[in-house]
């Protein structure tokens, strides 16, 4: 596993650690960033979800609508970044597959 620097600042890290339901998740996250930062967040981890099911570039792109270098930087963090994807991705699988039922 990759050693991490230690950040000189964790107050944002041990922050998210506090939240205690999806929803205060959510209120806290939409108070701290832009839409345009969470929606590339969200993006980013459905792009995820599908590169760990292996499915291809072309085909995420049509589901998720997000651009090639999006799919190539998660994909490149999945092989060689700071494993926190590694992580959070197995203990997703359950929602994940009630979100695409959702969706069909």
């Amino acid at each position: 596993m990759k050693k991490s620097p230690k950040a000189d600042n964790d107050l944002l890290y041990e922050s998210l650690l506090q939240l205690q339901s999806v929803e205060e998740c959510r209120r806290f996250l939409q108070d701290l960033c832009t839409v345009s930062e969470l929606k590339a967040m969200e993006q980013r981890i459905e792009v995820a979800m599908y590169l760990r099911e292996g499915m291809i570039y072309q085909d995420i792109l049509k589901r998720t609508g997000a651009s090639s270098a999006t799919i190539s930087r998660v994909n490149r963090c999945l092989q060689y970044g700071a494993e926190g994807y590694q992580a959070i991705l197995p203990r997703m699988d359950a929602f994940w597959e009630e979100e695409k039922k959702k969706k069909l």
